[in-house]
């Protein structure tokens, strides 16, 4: 049996119009795809809307739920909220490498007129990495203050002062060119 069958769409069954379909995503889904995982604790929710046209699918990923990733700023991990929406156009063809290799745009993919499945699979594993931020830092408490570690933010603020009083006066004089 093939691990990822659950995310195969049989759309030559399915009538034209709006289909919905409901995922949840755990961390052992990612066990079927190489590369690193930048997180962990992955509960993720997705509700996929197919619009089934004559030769083409209007495919709408809508990500929900959280990860748990580590801050950029102080290195603990934090629970962080995934909320995105992606869509993808499929359009079926008799030759799709040949379309694929002329289309430059990654929202549209090409299958076989002739295909019966359709595998949803590797979209949700990229939608939710996209839907991970480059700068993962923990967000603000309700007061207002950083959700990070507060002697990490003290060592960096000291160490930020202490870089500031050590500068070289050499470079002081490149300051004037800043708002240039």
């Amino acid at each position: 049996m093939k691990p990822l069958r659950e995310f195969e769409i049989a759309f030559v069954g399915l009538k034209p119009g709006v289909h919905s379909f409901q995922y949840e995503i755990g961390d052992s889904f990612f066990d079927n795809f190489e590369g690193p995982k930048e997180f962990n604790d992955c509960k993720a929710s997705i509700n996929l809307s197919l619009d089934k046209k004559s030769n083409f699918f209007l495919l709408k990923f809508e990500i929900g739920g959280t990860v748990t990733v580590t801050c950029d700023r102080c290195g603990e991990p934090f629970q962080l909220r995934l909320w995105d929406d992606f869509n993808q156009i499929v359009k079926l063809v008799d030759n799709p490498e040949e379309m694929a290799s002329e289309e430059e745009d990654p929202d549209v993919s090409y299958i076989l007129k002739t295909e019966s499945h359709l595998n949803v699979a590797p979209w949700i594993y990229e939608f939710i990495h996209l839907s991970i931020p480059m700068q993962r830092i923990h967000p603000d408490n309700a007061d207002g203050k950083s959700g990070c570690n507060p002697k990490v933010i003290e060592m960096l603020e000291r160490m930020n002062q202490q870089a500031k009083e050590n500068d070289n006066p050499i470079w002081k004089g490149l300051d004037k060119f800043k708002d240039n």
